[in-house]
């Protein structure tokens, strides 16, 4: 039986178009209206959309799924290109799989650029709410982070401990109770409302991404927001709302940040309340410390519980134990990804959005 040959033009034609996509995409980017229109009209409904229709699947993220067979399937191309050149001796079949495998990387790097990497061009949340950071003085600081642990003090005893002292919540109502979590919010911020709310999803190598140094990540193909459960258990209401601010097309991470912090501190659940208080905590220490160690240690003595204390500690303690090169390694690669697309900060916007917590809060400090 004679073996199907896919026609010759067809590799070319499957090289150019996602080229032409590419190009296209760094041509308009600089568009803003034609970036909020295409997000508004067709990303954010596509994305959401698929959102709803793969958490009728709550048990596992898709998108991890689909992660780990791209990975393999790639692995095993790669593999078999090699066996064909070394055993075989079959150096065009080698060549057309190289460019079939380049191929691929170019309809993802189209698919990324239309589906998720438009958000980065359109308005920002800070454009969008009329909430500007401004430059503000290390007192105002102070004054912001002092309050964000005297709130974090405050909801560090309703929530469940384990014998430890730690946050010992489950998880499983953490994730069930999400949805409601930006009702408050979008008061405020109607822009921000998504209807129906989806459920996050937990990730299975949650082991995996602390390696890597991540605690959540947002897949644009299937509208997922998905979170690392091995992080320490106290973060992790806070990083549902902040995976949960990407599903409503804020890329920016610092904007996200915000967002999350913001969602869960008025969020009216004592869970998330004091996972986001503590959360902000960690980005004005990181902040205030190294400008006035004075006053963050007058901060701590003054405010700090033993609950939360505790689950300092052993937030510390566990990205202590598991910084490694890998770690920094994937934070280079993220960095020159957010820079990439104009997120000047890169990785440490993670860090900025110190500067919307002060604007925002400052005025109940």
């Amino acid at each position: 039986m004679r073996r199907f040959s896919p026609p010759k033009i067809l590799l070319p034609v499957m090289l150019i178009l996602p080229a032409l996509l590419v190009l296209l995409f760094e041509c308009l980017k600089g568009q803003k209206a034609l970036m909020d229109g295409w997000v508004s009209g067709f990303m954010a409904p596509a994305e959401q959309f698929l959102g709803r229709v793969w958490s009728l699947l709550p048990w596992f993220s898709v998108a991890e799924v689909l992660t780990a067979l791209l990975l393999a399937g790639s692995a095993a191309w790669l593999i078999r290109a090699v066996v064909l050149l070394v055993r075989e001796r079959a150096g065009r079949r080698f060549l057309r799989r190289l460019l079939a495998f380049g191929s691929a990387l170019l309809w993802l790097w189209a698919a990324v650029s239309w589906m998720w990497n438009a958000a980065y061009y359109a308005s920002s949340f800070q454009e969008r709410s009329g909430l500007k950071s401004e430059p503000y003085s290390v007192e105002t600081l102070a004054q912001v982070t002092a309050l964000f642990a005297q709130k974090a003090a405050e909801f560090s005893t309703q929530v469940e401990r384990d014998e430890n002292g730690l946050f010992a919540e489950s998880l499983e109502a953490v994730f069930d109770q999400g949805p409601a979590v930006y009702e408050n919010l979008v008061q405020e911020f109607s822009f921000l409302e998504l209807e129906p709310s989806v459920r996050v999803k937990p990730l299975f190598f949650s082991r995996l991404q602390s390696i890597l140094g991540f605690t959540g990540v947002y897949f644009p193909f299937t509208g997922e927001a998905n979170v690392n459960i091995d992080a320490p258990a106290c973060m992790i209401p806070a990083t549902v709302a902040h995976e949960m601010a990407h599903q409503r097309m804020v890329a920016s991470e610092q904007e996200a940040n915000f967002v999350g912090i913001a969602a869960a501190v008025t969020s009216g659940d004592p869970v998330f309340q004091y996972s986001g208080y503590l959360f902000g905590l960690v980005q004005l220490c990181n902040a205030l410390a190294p400008v006035d160690r004075d006053a963050w240690n007058a901060i701590v003595q003054q405010y700090f519980t033993q609950e939360m204390a505790n689950d300092w500690n052993a937030n510390n303690a566990y990205w202590a134990e598991l910084s490694s090169p890998v770690e920094e390694t994937a934070e280079q690669v993220y960095d020159s990804f957010l820079k990439g697309n104009d997120q000047e900060l890169g990785i440490r916007s993670y860090g900025a959005c110190v500067d919307l917590l002060v604007a925002y809060f400052g005025n109940n400090a």
